[in-house]
């Protein structure tokens, strides 16, 4: 039997904070073996595995909810891989939107930078007051 291991082992074989893995124990995707007599959180060697599956995932756009099913069908038996393309294209559409925003963002941004006049006082400069609220009346 190999040795479980506890929070901190895994949170740092894995590059993340204790924090972290306990958010992830929260929302369903991991789950301690068990807890010692002294409470604390025993997991399984092949956690650190996992935690860095999630944490690819979600670099490359997966949410949370999308990775739990991942995870899932990644210890089913074999079967076609056709609901992970599907949520793959689901990751692709959102980080298209993403990128269009993001756009958007860089092209205001640059426009405000243009209109900047550096050497101007703050209560003139353009970015401030494009950050400020709109006066209601």
């Amino acid at each position: 039997m190999k040795v479980p291991l506890r929070i901190g082992a895994v949170a740092e074989a894995a590059g993340v904070g204790v924090q972290t893995l306990r958010y992830y124990e929260r929302r369903g995707l991991l789950s301690a073996r068990h807890r010692t007599a002294g409470g604390y959180r025993e997991y399984a060697p092949d956690t650190v595995r996992r935690v860095v599956f999630i944490r690819r995932a979600q670099a490359m756009g997966f949410t949370l909810d999308e990775i739990r099913a991942l995870l899932a069908l990644r210890v089913r038996e074999p079967r076609r891989c056709e609901p992970v393309k599907e949520s793959a294209e689901i990751a692709r559409a959102r980080v298209r939107e993403q990128l269009v925003a993001l756009r958007r963002m860089d092209k205001v941004l640059a426009r405000l930078i243009r209109a900047c006049d550096a050497r101007a006082v703050t209560e003139e400069c353009p970015i401030l007051a494009a950050l400020e609220p709109e006066e209601r009346s």
